[in-house]
């Protein structure tokens, strides 16, 4: 498994220890729709084989067909106000016996709020929107807005990142499973720099204190080498997670201005609270020519993304940017503005900011308690504790980092590993301290005693 591998579980899909959890954990009636699963799902890395089955999905909640329940702190990214909230689900409910579908052409009521809500959320500037069924599709229509507001079709964006699995998105995304091998040639013109990356920079700076943000002059020395660059593509916080050092951003808004290129911030798993702002990039006090959203904007029901963009690069009267055929669907936009209604009505966004303060503390403390621990970092309920064989090398402990998923799955906790190493804890933002309190010490264990 190589290291910058960034969505997966941390081993291979085949690997032993995840034979020997299997071996564990299942049963007859488990095994048989995992066969069923693997006869008719085409194979690829990363989704299959499978791991194991779910039948109910509740609150935090993922129960498998064996009646094992885990609390669910990878959610792939859907789940912020939880499983099944009664709201989400009542008003998916009304909206399918009112209107279950717009066709092209025809606007409905719940399109338009939405829209108007996402404009009134986004940062001053950004007053239009344009909806896609995926984040992958959001993205492309984010480029293609950048090339025709531009007139040019350059993009940098960042090794190791993650924009989604179509060409355009894959061509921009900076991960080999992705983007590799047979998937080529891609677009071209997807310039690559090394991203911000504190704890193992790719320019072996000590860190931000003594750098003078080298990953931020390079974007700077890219736009002004190539001169001609449409757009930055990057996620303001990535979610591997790293986050950015002081000044990144306000660096790189200031190059695109100097030279005459957009900012998209891929929002897709931070946006919506996620972090403890409703936009990661609030943090740091750079507004974006477009954001993008996705995952969570579908309550983990639907299928749900945005791109919202700046007023005046609304400029592609003339073309098909994204005709899609669910683009103005009742049902999905109806389920993506009750989900911003519970965000704000519950406070999640205030909840993720200090509950995940709270978490952060605690990860913190076990580093001091625990060699394998080189690095806790995060913002909100999207924080991460990267595992070292040790903390004086930081040689990445990958096999370490598996068996710790293992254990803490067979006590009842789902999670990702990201980059080989990362324990990456992003729990729903509905979670209770309680519950939260119980995760945390799940992990605190099998560090220990791993």
């Amino acid at each position: 498994m190589t290291g910058h591998v960034t969505h997966t579980e941390g081993e291979s899909n085949l690997s032993p220890l995840r034979t020997a959890w299997q071996d564990r954990h299942h049963n007859s009636d488990t095994d048989a729709l995992l066969a069923r699963d693997s006869a008719v799902f085409l194979k690829q890395s990363l989704s299959t084989p499978c791991l194991s089955t779910i039948a109910k999905a509740e609150g935090i909640w993922i129960e498998d067909t064996a009646g094992r329940r885990y609390m669910d702190f990878h959610g792939n990214g859907a789940h912020h106000i939880g499983y099944g909230h009664p709201k989400l689900i009542a008003a998916i409910k009304a909206q399918l016996d009112e209107l279950p579908f717009a066709p092209r052409r025809f606007t409905c009521e719940p399109a338009v709020a939405l829209a108007e809500k996402l404009t009134e959320l986004a940062p001053a500037g950004l007053g239009k929107v344009l909806f896609t069924t995926g984040g992958s599709d959001a993205i492309e229509v984010a480029l293609k807005i950048a090339r025709a507001a531009t007139g040019r079709f350059k993009t940098i964006s960042f090794w190791d990142s993650f924009h989604g699995a179509g060409f355009g998105a894959a061509s921009v995304g900076g991960e080999h499973t992705f983007r590799s091998h047979f998937i080529g040639p891609l677009l071209p013109g997807t310039e690559h720099v090394a991203p911000f990356n504190c704890y193992r920079c790719p320019y072996k700076h000590a860190g931000p204190d003594v750098c003078g943000l080298a990953c931020a002059e390079m974007v700077s020395y890219v736009l002004a080498k190539e001169g001609d660059v449409a757009a930055v593509v990057a996620e303001p916080m990535r979610a591997v997670p790293f986050v950015p050092p002081p000044g990144f951003w306000q660096h790189v808004r200031d190059a695109c201005h100097a030279h005459g290129a957009l900012l998209i911030f891929d929002e897709i798993p931070t946006g919506l609270g996620k972090t403890g702002k409703f936009f990661a990039s609030e943090h740091d006090g750079v507004t974006p020519d477009i954001i993008v959203l996705g995952k969570s904007l579908g309550g983990g029901v639907l299928p749900m993304a945005a791109a919202i963009v700046r007023s005046d690069l609304d400029v592609c009267e003339q073309f098909a940017i994204g005709h899609y055929t669910h683009e103005k669907n009742p049902v999905t936009t109806r389920a993506a503005l009750t989900t911003i209604e519970i965000i704000e009505e519950e406070g999640l966004v205030e909840r993720a900011a200090t509950l995940g303060l709270h978490a952060l503390d605690r990860m913190r403390d076990l580093m001091g308690r625990s060699a394998i621990v080189g690095d806790v970092r995060g913002r909100g309920l999207l924080f991460g504790v990267e595992i070292v064989n040790g903390r004086d090398t930081r040689e990445p402990g990958n096999e370490l980092a598996e068996k710790i998923y293992y254990r803490c799955l067979s006590e009842g906790l789902s999670f990702k590993i990201s980059q080989g190493s990362v324990l990456t804890l992003s729990p729903p933002l509905v979670i209770s301290r309680a519950d939260l309190d119980r995760a945390l010490d799940i992990v605190e264990d099998a560090v220990l005693t791993v």
